[in-house]
């Protein structure tokens, strides 16, 4: 029991220590010594860690010097020990009571050490292999018990964890790190104001990744886009400038066709040659001068195009092989580099364009004024002491004056009967203000009304004279016709009169038809009072499709609505053998008018029932859709409708149907526009859906 809590209390100690974030070398140590101390016939405990080469090599233990031979020198080989090989394939504990049982242990260990019982463990976590623990006697077999083992196997556990959060904590702290020299370098970048200093930042901080004093940026011309021009170096040794350009870049630009720069600017991928003596397509004479051993190049491209390669160069093989991260930060500081090389270098492009530039401006200049001059309104430039500094030949002059004759002139005097008139006040305020101004104005020589738009610029105003009496025209017609529109609103008022003598007309006929002596002209009278209300349906729909008021509209809900009006349809559907499906959605209240939305609905839904044949089902649903509208919904399983048809619903008195007034659809839509609801049509062969989109 005491042994339980004292392996307990090391467990806990050894969270504790994990939670501290102490180095992983101090919390492996006490993971050693915490199984040294359970397993006390153990002599030697050992945790190895993998290397890049696939051994292991030892890291933590107890004791440290085992026989003369220190801990951290032993290297495990899993393709010599097929013991270790095994544990690292199955993920398993593996105990050999009697080692000279058992030829998976390499034997140069076991006579090494004298040992005659081996425990080896994986340090593994959710499959993944952190590295390997050891323990074993010296001369004398352990004797594990099954429960000894899981004890070791706790502790192992503990071990896993602890290098987990050690590898999750470096890698966020090289994240970490790699981002803050992201923005380091960007910030630095934006504040250059030359193309050198940006390849020398970007030299800088290439550096601080990958410990290479040697560059050299090689820079397509801006002009033909496929020699190189120019290059920008970085170098850090008794070379002269001259020296190196001369006996290093002049051969490396020579074979430029033939070398691997070509192949990054055209992959636009980096390149990393680890040994460019075993690389064919390099001039190895050239890199044994310099005692180059090997080059990483890095496309320079911004928004899709090449403007050169980046090279890195290790000189006397210093420094190790650069990892996959350090090439992709590299590239990410290139990257970054490009946009702001590539904006200096067309500034710098700039200052040789500067003459191109003010020709063609002249050129345009010109262009302008020819333009101008094609206006066919009329159009004048004034400056700010009311002189005419342009006029084109559109613009209208009294008493037969040319441009020339009024160029230089002030306008009042050109036109000394505007002066106090809407144009004045208007282009005084135009002046004064530097507001843009527009009016109308009629002729004072003729019939015409003009337009007029006067903005202000630097010297002046310039003011549009456009004629607008075809506009005025216009205006006029659609104010008689909306006159014409005025009459048939009275004409659906008289509409309402018809009806008292038609129901009078009716009510006679039901009369008649109830006396004996006309009881065989039922057939007759029964035809007439059919017409009769055809007739009165007709006029309800119409006078419905005419209504333009937007009155009785109440905060009210649509799911609630389409519950009331759902016993009606059913009933209309299940005397079709035809189904109704409802499905809502949460929607918020609308303004609704409760009984034209339901005959809204109910035009719908018996349209969509006539469509279909028996046993189908005509679904109502409601929703929210993206445009924050609340749709309605009605889709039938109909043969669909023809796109010419389509074109021509709602059109008041189309139908196809035998019996239809051709106004149901119309009602629909005047229902809708009272709404400020908008319907939709989507049809194909499988059926035709009809959404009422209301918004909220």
């Amino acid at each position: 029991m005491v042994r339980e809590q004292t392996r307990y209390s090391r467990l806990a100690d050894i969270t504790k220590i994990i939670n501290t974030r102490l180095e992983l070398r101090e919390v492996l140590q006490y993971v050693t010594s915490a199984i040294s101390d359970e397993i006390v016939q153990c002599h030697s405990v050992g945790i190895f860690l993998p290397n890049a080469d696939g051994t292991f090599r030892g890291f933590a233990g107890k004791p440290e010097i085992i026989n003369g031979v220190r801990l951290d020198s032993l290297v495990i080989d899993p393709e010599k020990d097929l013991l270790f090989k095994e544990v690292i394939e199955t993920r398993k504990t593996i105990y050999i009571p009697d080692t000279s049982k058992d030829h998976r242990p390499d034997l140069r260990s076991i006579k090494a050490f004298k040992i005659r019982s081996l425990l080896v463990l994986p340090i593994s976590y959710e499959q993944e292999l952190f590295g390997l623990v050891s323990l074993f006697d010296y001369g004398t077999p352990m004797d594990l018990s099954e429960s000894e083992i899981q004890s070791v196997e706790a502790y192992v556990n503990m071990a896993a964890v602890a290098i987990r959060n050690a590898k999750i904590l470096t890698q966020k702290e090289t994240l970490i790190a790699e981002k803050q020299l992201l923005l380091d370098a960007t910030r630095d970048l934006s504040l250059c104001s030359s193309v050198q200093e940006s390849l020398d930042k970007c030299f800088f901080y290439l550096e601080k990744i990958l410990d290479s004093q040697y560059m050299v940026a090689y820079l397509l011309d801006p002009v033909d886009k496929k020699t190189i021009k120019s290059a920008k170096l970085r170098y850090e040794r008794d070379w002269t400038e001259a020296e190196w350009l001369r006996s290093y870049m002049n051969k490396i630009i020579d074979k430029y066709e033939r070398s691997v720069i070509r192949k990054v600017m055209k992959t636009k991928e980096a390149c990393f040659i680890p040994d460019v003596f075993a690389d064919k397509s390099l001039e190895g004479e050239i890199y044994r001068r310099f005692n180059v051993r090997n080059i990483l190049m890095i496309p320079l491209v911004s928004t899709g195009e090449v403007l050169g390669v980046v090279a890195v160069i290790n000189i006397d093989g210093k420094g190790a092989p650069y990892l996959p991260s350090q090439i992709q930060l590299a590239h990410s500081i290139v990257d970054a580099t490009a946009p702001t090389f590539s904006n200096l270098l067309y500034m710098d492009q700039l200052e040789n364009m500067v003459e191109d530039r003010t020709k063609e401006l002249a050129a345009a200049n010109e262009k302008v004024t020819s333009v101008m001059e094609s206006i066919t309104d009329g159009f004048f430039a004034l400056n700010k002491e009311w002189e005419f500094i342009y006029i084109n030949e559109h613009q209208y002059l009294p008493q037969g004056k040319t441009a020339k004759d009024v160029f230089g002139k002030k306008i009042w005097e050109v036109f000394p009967e505007a002066v106090d008139t809407v144009m004045y006040k208007e282009f005084c305020r135009a002046m004064v203000e530097r507001i843009p101004v527009q009016f109308e104005i009629a002729s004072p020589s003729d019939d015409y009304w003009h337009e007029v738009v006067a903005y202000p610029f630097d010297e002046g105003i310039c003011c549009l004279f456009k004629n607008v009496t075809e506009k005025k025209k216009y205006a006029k017609e659609l104010k008689r016709l909306s006159s014409l529109e005025l009459i048939g609103q009275m004409a659906a008022g008289i509409s309402h009169e018809i009806r008292n003598p038609m129901t009078t007309v009716r009510g006679f006929l039901q009369f008649l038809k109830k006396d004996e002596k006309y009881r065989n002209q039922d057939y007759y009278f029964d035809l007439m009072i059919e017409e009769l209300d055809r007739a009165n349906s007709i006029i309800t729909e119409f006078l419905s499709m005419g209504n333009t008021r937007t009155s009785d509209l109440q905060m009210l809900d649509l799911n609630s609505i389409i519950r009331d009006t759902a016993p009606l349809i059913k009933i209309d559907a299940s005397s079709q053998n035809k189904s109704i499906k409802i499905e809502t959605e949460e929607i918020p209240e609308l303004l609704l008018n409760r009984n034209e939305i339901r005959q809204l609905l109910l035009n719908l839904c018996r349209n969509g029932l006539e469509a279909m044949d028996p046993e189908k089902i005509l679904t109502i649903r409601t929703y929210k859709d993206q445009d924050h509208c609340v749709v309605l919904a009605v889709e039938d399983q109909g043969e669909g409708i023809k796109p010419e048809i389509v074109e021509k619903l709602g059109t008041p008195f189309f139908t196809t149907k035998d019996n239809g007034t051709g106004l149901g659809l119309g009602v629909c839509y005047a229902i809708a526009a009272r709404h400020h609801a908008q319907i939709d049509i989507q049809t194909e062969s499988e059926g035709t859906t009809f959404s009422v989109r209301f918004k909220f």
